[in-house]
């Protein structure tokens, strides 16, 4: 693979614009490593991939303790509270879910159903908490004043 793309990269330097002789190289090249990539695919799925399983469990408790998962509770909790839950979780080796709960910052109910993984992994549109609301962007963009030159439309 790698030596028909440096065989590639050369012939086409070498080339002279329409009328390059090196494109019967070139075409060999491209067509030779395709077929690498075929034969290295079909073996990587027949010996790698066909029969993997996946340990449902196993994947359902790493995901519940994850930290990561405290990005879904950020449009109702607010960024600093979940940036907090997220330190506590850190430091302590707790669930996300089992923080935010003990601090009230949701229901039982609200927690499974925002930190469930089909939740997660789904688009949706949610409620933003009104702390976290961005303020107007003339006040807070740092491209928002007159040291930055403007792009002509």
């Amino acid at each position: 693979m790698i030596g028909h793309d440096v065989t590639v990269s050369i012939a086409a330097e070498g080339g002279q614009l329409q009328l390059s002789a090196f494109e019967p190289i070139i075409a060999y090249c491209l067509f030779q490593s395709l077929a690498h990539l075929r034969t290295g695919c079909a073996t990587l799925t027949e010996r790698c991939v066909r029969g993997i399983e996946a340990n449902r469990e196993q994947l359902r408790r790493l995901v519940d303790e994850s930290i990561g998962i405290v990005t879904g509770l950020t449009p109702l909790i607010g960024y600093g509270q979940a940036t907090a839950v997220a330190q506590e979780a850190l430091l302590t080796g707790r669930r996300v879910h089992d923080i935010a709960l003990e601090r009230g910052l949701l229901t039982q109910a609200q927690l499974e159903q925002l930190l469930d993984p089909d939740t997660l992994t789904r688009p949706r549109v949610l409620p933003v908490a009104p702390d976290e609301l961005p303020p107007p962007a003339d006040q807070t963009h740092p491209m928002s004043d007159d040291r930055w030159p403007r792009t002509p439309r």
